[in-house]
């Protein structure tokens, strides 16, 4: 037995020589080490690579992302503009002339008009203040705020309607504010500008670039992956649809019921509520359009009309929870309440990037899902060899 043993043990390989080998010449198992650390520091520098793109990148996001929502959004618009002759450049030319015109040229209309108009209503409040009328019953009857409205009421009058002596001790606030303002809307503008241009430039070629988000989604998850392409798609163009079409359908009931009751500027004042709809922050302000208008009714000594504005102003900002969602999920395959809950949820989380962001997200998870739901209750196909041996069915008699 002694001497099998000592065999064995000779012939037993040494973990060096396994590793380096007798020369020192590589083997199999220091080739796959030298391989792994190798393929570590090529995932080390992909990554490295990535974090630096996404710090250049981040200062554009905003534009990037709300450039690619509008491209997207006018898609339809541009293709059609392709069938009918247009070269691609020429078509990206027409789309942002006319995004231009949308966005600057009511604005530059009805600038003039709008200081004249917020300049007489100024006036016409002051020299109404200064008359000392008495406050209005219900107002110290609105629940939570009554008692402050009244109170409001009588400093004003104390005042005679010099909204300067009002705000005389809030006016380094008031100046803090205004500046904010300002720079907010600058900003606003920048990214505005380099929204379109990035736009514009997928309009141009956008081609290209969905030809290789296509192939990039379909070599990382087949066909399912690529489909999600099509449903981000169809989420942003519908997101972009329920706010513009939600925007202007309040901005005409408003105008319409300005106009009806008699309240001057009401197509100054509908434009301008178009503006706070579509910018979705600011249109919790439309409340100070209709109830300065119905302010204005009830100081003209219509107490009915002014009833009828403060009603028709509440439908209007109510309809905006109701109508929006709606129209969004028109152009989206998945459930109304899902719906509501990316448009609610991504406003919440990102602002106004999240009406696209949140709708388009739970879009291509519920999509995946449904994918995934159909794969497993697809039947799996039966091998070759059960399949020959599988029952053949039986021939009719007419066939006989």
């Amino acid at each position: 037995m002694q001497p099998d043993a000592v065999t064995h043990e000779a012939e037993r390989p040494d973990p060096l020589t396994a590793v380096a080998g007798p020369s020192g010449v590589a083997t199999p198992a220091r080739e796959q080490r030298t391989a792994l650390i190798e393929r570590s520091l090529l995932l080390l520098l992909v990554f490295g690579l990535l974090v630096g793109v996404l710090v250049i990148v981040k200062p554009f996001t905003t534009p990037i992302l709300f450039g690619a929502a509008l491209a997207t959004a006018a898609w339809p618009l541009r293709r059609w503009l392709v069938r009918c002759g247009l070269r691609r450049g020429a078509a990206a030319t027409v789309l942002l002339l006319f995004s231009l015109a949308v966005a600057v040229l009511p604005v530059v209309a009805l600038a003039p008009n709008l200081a004249d108009q917020i300049s007489g209503g100024a006036q016409r409040a002051q020299s109404y203040m200064a008359s000392s009328p008495v406050a209005p019953e219900w107002l110290g009857g609105i629940p939570l705020v009554g008692s402050r409205l009244t109170l409001g009421w009588q400093k004003i009058i104390q005042a005679e309607g010099d909204l300067r002596t009002l705000l005389a001790p809030y006016a380094s606030d008031i100046k803090d504010t205004l500046v904010s303002a300002g720079r907010g809307m600058a900003d606003s503008v920048v990214q505005l500008i380099l929204s379109l241009i990035v736009a514009t430039v997928l309009w141009a070629s956008g081609e290209a670039l969905v030809a290789v988000l296509h192939d990039i989604l379909r070599r990382l998850g087949g066909p399912t992956a690529e489909h999600t392409l099509d449903v981000a798609g169809a989420a942003i163009r519908s997101v972009a649809y329920g706010v513009v079409g939600t925007a202007v359908i309040q901005a005409f009931l408003l105008a319409f019921g300005l106009a009806i009751a008699g309240v001057p500027g009401s197509a100054v004042l509908g434009f301008v509520g178009l503006l706070l709809a579509i910018s979705q922050i600011g249109a919790p302000l439309i409340i100070l359009i209709w109830a300065g208008a119905a302010w204005w009714l009830f100081g003209q000594d219509h107490q009915i009309w002014g009833v009828f504005m403060i009603i028709w102003g509440l439908f209007i900002s109510m309809i905006d929870n109701i109508l929006k969602p709606w129209l969004i999920g028109v152009g989206l395959d998945m459930p109304l309440s899902l719906t509501i809950l990316g448009v609610f949820g991504g406003f919440v989380a990102f602002g106004f990037l999240g009406l696209f962001i949140g709708p388009t997200i739970i879009a291509i998870f519920f999509s995946l899902l449904q994918a995934w739901r159909q794969d497993a209750a697809a039947p799996e196909p039966l091998p070759a060899a059960l399949t020959e041996l599988a029952p053949q069915p039986a021939l009719s008699s007419s066939t006989e």
